[in-house]
């Protein structure tokens, strides 16, 4: 081999190590962003099935709540029906503030924003929770589909430095741009694209 060839190996040899290094480069990047997108993915999906859990307490509560509401109001219809029968003055006052007890009652059960137990309060904490619930749903897409470019990302960049085929890193590099456009999504606007 010739000076001359042993230049032309070292030049390309030091070329080849400088796009390498780029590639590697790229790689890290993208296993950086790969982390924090599956890390924001878990919190959201962690968000989502405990808001998903709070939701159906509410709703359990809420129910409980109307059942109960339910049978004094009914107990109150009754105790109308008898009043209206009853001729004994003391059994009527009696009756009357039975009644009366019972319709307060199902008035609390109703609404009762002292402790925020009443069904109205609860029907609104329910969709509260289901609205937290959807939002952190959303967002849970969102990086999941960031983490999916940043995965094929790392796999075509790897590929590049096997292959030397420098296209599949700008297409590596394409999906990073991807992926973040996903992870901002997810982050600031999780409803902006509709995923599932």
């Amino acid at each position: 081999m010739s000076a001359h060839e042993s230049m032309e190996h070292a030049e390309h040899a030091e070329h080849a190590s400088g796009s390498n290094k780029k590639i590697a480069l790229l790689i890290a990047v993208l296993a950086l962003f790969l982390a924090i997108s599956e890390t924001l993915g878990k919190g959201a999906q962690t968000e989502s099935i405990s808001k998903n859990v709070e939701a159906a307490n509410l709703w359990a509560f809420f129910q409980a709540k109307s059942i109960r509401r339910t049978v004094v109001l009914t107990a109150s219809e009754q105790g109308k029906l008898t009043l209206g029968a009853t001729a004994d003055d003391a059994q009527r006052a009696a009756v009357q503030k039975q009644v009366d007890d019972w319709t307060k009652t199902a008035a609390r059960y109703r609404s009762e924003p002292e402790t925020g137990e009443g069904t109205e309060q609860l029907a609104e904490k329910a969709k509260h929770a289901e609205h937290q619930r959807d939002e952190a749903t959303a967002k849970y897409h969102h990086f999941e589909l960031a983490s999916a470019a940043f995965q094929i990302g790392i796999v075509l960049a790897s590929a590049t430095i096997i292959t030397g085929m420098i296209a599949l890193a700008y297409v590596g590099g394409v999906l990073t741009l991807a992926g973040l456009i996903m992870t901002a999504l997810g982050l600031w606007w999780p409803h902006l694209v509709h995923l599932h």
